[in-house]
This record gives C-alpha cells, structure tokens and sequence, in this order.
C-alpha cells in the first residue's frame, strides 16, 4: 500500500512498510509510526516548512476585495503603481507578498525584493515590514519610489499598521500615501474552519466539525501550519486504518513527547 507524495510541500509520505518489514525501537515503539508522529510534532512547532505562499492558497475572508486588486495587478489591469497593505502579525500580508512574487514569476515578470535587489524602478518592488527599516533604508525606499514612478513600475508594500500611524520619515510616508491602502483582516475562526473543512474536502477526507475545533485551541493557529498538519493526520490515519477523530489526534500529540524521548535513546 502506497501512501501519498506531497512533493514541494511541508509532508512527504513514503511507501508504507509490510508488517514484516516494519522497525521497532527497544522500547517496542513502530519505528515508522514515530516517524509520523515526530512530523507531527515538528509541524506544531513550526519546524517544516509550509507550503510555498500563492493566491490559491490564500484564504481570504474579508479580504476579497484586496485578493482580487492584487490578482489584476500582476496581471497588468490594475491602473494603481503603489499598494500598501498592513495588518496584525499573522494577518496573511507577508504571504500575499509571497504570492504577488509567485504570480509574477509565473506571468515572466520576476519581483525583486527591497532591500536586496532594490532594482531599477521599471520591475516590480516588493517591500515587506516597512515598519522596521531603519533610516537609511528608508532613504533608499525613498529613491525606489521616485523610480518606480518614472520608470513605470509598480511597488507592494506590507507594514504592520496603516500609513498615518508609521514611524518613518515624512516623505516616506507621502509616497506610501500615493496608491491604494489596504487594509488585512485576520481569518476568524469561523474562517479557519471553513478553509480547513475545503482542504479536507480536497484530499476526501470526512473532517467532523469537532476536531476542526479541537485543532483551533490546541494546536499553532496560522492557517499554513493548520493546513499541514491536517494532511500529517490524515496519514496517520490511513496508517492505523483509523477515521480522524479527537482521541487519535490526542493520541498523536500526547504520543509526540515519547517518541521524541524514543528517538533519542536509539541514536544515543
């Protein structure tokens, strides 16, 4: 029985071993199954690295209107050169920037990023956490505007509070000021469940509601690492021919701090 290959993305799954062939720790834990629940628990920390940022992959609840200006702008319809857009940490702006990158590499049109490669004003600029440049950077984001302008290029920038309530220099501020501002709303719950549900729904998973809301309070809330760990889930699940429910999530968290314990005796 073959598993799924999630090639590209935060997972990969591997050709499922016969019960003959399967390891075993001392202990007497699979060998295999703590592979799946130590992926589990590096997902909840954080450790493996979520899927690559696109607008796909972007839910947008109350930012619909914000998901479809950026579409058209990297499409070339949108009349606007400047957009700044800001919002809470976990908002979802550094993925829009993300995927604004994406999309344009996919229509030939590669970004640059500020302050690495500030480019020559004809590109697209993408500029993330304006709210922390310092003063010389803020000179030199000063210089791409004005050439963004001349040249006929665009620029997306990405701060954690609006224009007005920034600390940068005056002239800084006037230039964000140009274009459109928008504003990124946080997912609600209500939001997260729905987007967790559709992915779900995509890989033909039954999803009961509870666990969605179990997932909420229990595991790290941003959409990309809840996205992940559903699909490490939905492994486990085939592994132990078992439907996803509270008890086997429980079982697979309260089961991570031993197999973390189990791994470090076998290669002490």
């Amino acid at each position: 029985m073959k598993g799924r290959d999630r090639s590209g993305g935060a997972f990969r799954l591997r050709e499922q071993r016969a019960p003959e062939e399967r390891r075993f720790y001392p202990n007497g834990l699979d060998a295999d199954r703590v592979c799946i629940i130590l992926c589990m628990k590096q997902l909840a920390l954080g450790i493996i690295e979520p899927p690559a940022p696109t607008f796909d992959n972007f839910v947008s609840g109350r930012n619909a209107e914000l998901l479809a200006a950026l579409r058209n702008q990297c499409q070339g319809d949108a009349g606007e050169r400047i957009i700044y857009i800001w919002g809470v940490p976990g908002c979802g702006r550094t993925h829009l920037l993300g995927a604004m990158a994406q999309a344009l590499l996919i229509e030939g049109r590669p970004a640059v990023w500020f302050p690495d490669a500030p480019g020559d004003g004809s590109q697209f600029v993408l500029v993330d956490d304006v709210d922390c440049l310092d003063d010389a950077r803020q000179v030199a984001l000063f210089g791409v505007f004005n050439a963004v302008r001349e040249a006929g290029g665009c620029l997306l920038a990405a701060g954690n509070v609006p224009p007005a309530q920034l600390r940068l220099r005056p002239e800084l501020l006037t230039r964000l000021a140009w274009g459109l501002v928008y504003h990124v709303h946080s997912l609600d719950d209500d939001d997260k469940t729905e987007a967790l549900e559709r992915h779900a729904q995509a890989r033909g998973l039954h999803l009961p509601t509870e666990v969605s809301a179990y997932l909420l309070r229990h595991i790290q809330r941003d959409l990309p690492s809840l996205m992940a760990i559903l699909d490490a889930l939905d492994q486990f699940s085939l592994e132990a021919q078992r439907p996803i429910t509270i008890p086997l999530l429980r079982e697979i968290l309260l089961s991570a701090k031993l197999a973390d314990a189990s791994v470090k005796e076998g290669t002490a």
